[in-house]
């Protein structure tokens, strides 16, 4: 480890200013809007519907709020069944127990690493069989690329059953010319620290209906009602987003395109640099979808390779560069685990076999050498 202390740290995905920030949050001082409302939050919500194509948007203190309130405004209660993908990060489930809900699993399909439509088509039609159809789908879309999105809004229109997308890694993506997120009757964005976009910590609600986001809107401000006191008639939250960190995400919106550019050169390097490898396959890109590459992530597999994902995990933390797993399994997480699950083997390989690279838009060319040099090391040993 002496040797790995000497050496720069390469981290995963850290955040990557354009220099426009700068001038915006100075102009949230010059004029006093430091309290969560005001002009740079407003703005921001109008350029990011621009961005992405939506009709309406409010912005939150995180991707996790803007699901919770995707959820909330979409009618998830206490008992509510609520159908999600088990091969996610925690968080696309969590607001479902927030709401005191209970979350079903469905698998993934080896194509897309994503929620698997047939098995969502099946339980939707065995839920509808029993009269006891879902409150709500959530979809998450992951490490830059989305789900297979249209049998799942297909299955969902069926069905009758709300369909909310978990799009917070989705930003800059695109399924058929649109963006991610704006499928659904709700979709939740983030901009945490280590996204393509980052207002250091913040989230983004969005939908085509106008009176979704203004109940979001409300809710996110303590549930206020119009009047000249403080008056409630429903439980609300302190989930609004700040003018200071909506004036961050106005600068980083201007390179949004930029940062796709740099992480899916990331990823070309990489493919060029290991795709001879036995063993490593790296995600695929659905046709018809343009995948960011907001993480570059790959298999190994360890019957072909003679190297399993630990070891590479270990020998590139071993000379301080940073990666990390694939999702494990929410069906697999103790705090999820008397939930029930449909399938669930190919997120279980998924996870045994799969690794994210460094994938920062701000990674030069020594870096990326760097990295390929170890990953390659552990083949030769």
């Amino acid at each position: 480890m002496a040797i790995a202390a000497m050496k720069t740290r390469i981290h995963m995905s850290p955040p990557h200013m354009s220099g426009h920030e700068a001038a915006y949050v100075q102009e949230a001082f010059d004029t006093n809007w430091i309290a969560p409302a005001g002009p740079h939050l407003a703005a921001f919500e109008q350029e990011f519907c621009a961005a992405v194509g939506a009709s309406h948007a409010a912005a939150v203190a995180s991707g996790s709020a803007a699901l919770h309130l995707a959820l909330l405004v979409v009618g998830v209660k206490p008992g509510d069944e609520v159908l999600a993908p088990t091969f996610t990060f925690a968080a696309s489930a969590n607001p479902v127990l927030y709401l005191g809900g209970r979350p079903t699993f469905i698998d993934s399909d080896a194509a897309s690493w994503h929620m698997d439509p047939q098995l969502l088509v099946r339980t939707l039609a065995e839920r509808d069989r029993q009269g006891r159809l879902p409150a709500a789908v959530v979809v998450a879309h992951l490490y830059g690329l989305c789900a297979d999105l249209d049998p799942i809004v297909e299955a969902c229109a069926r069905f009758e059953v709300p369909m909310v997308e978990d799009a917070a890694a989705a930003v800059g993506v695109r399924y058929k010319g649109r963006s991610p997120g704006t499928f659904g009757r709700v979709g939740a964005f983030s901009f945490n620290g280590n996204k393509i976009i980052t207002t250091s910590g913040g989230g983004m609600v969005v939908s085509a209906d106008s009176a979704l986001v203004a109940h979001a809107r409300k809710l996110a401000t303590q549930a206020r009602e119009p009047e000249p006191h403080f008056e409630h008639v429903e439980v609300g939250y302190n989930y609004r987003l700040s003018n200071l960190l909506a004036a961050v995400g106005r600068g980083q919106l201007k390179v949004l395109e930029e940062r796709v550019a740099a992480r899916r050169r990331n990823f070309d390097y990489y493919v060029r640099a290991l795709g001879d490898l036995p063993g490593i396959n790296f995600m695929p890109e659905l046709s018809g979808c343009r995948h960011t590459r907001w993480l570059t992530t790959m298999t190994i597999d360890p019957a072909r390779s003679g190297v399993d994902r630990e070891t590479i995990r270990l020998a590139l933390d071993e000379d301080n560069i940073e990666s990390r797993p694939l999702w494990k399994p929410l069906h697999a997480q103790p705090v999820f685990s008397r939930y029930e699950r449909v399938g669930g083997a190919v997120a279980d390989q998924l996870f045994a076999q799969g690794l994210c690279l460094p994938s920062g838009s701000n990674l030069n060319e020594e870096d990326l050498e760097r990295i390929v040099l170890v990953i390659r090391r552990c083949f030769r040993a």
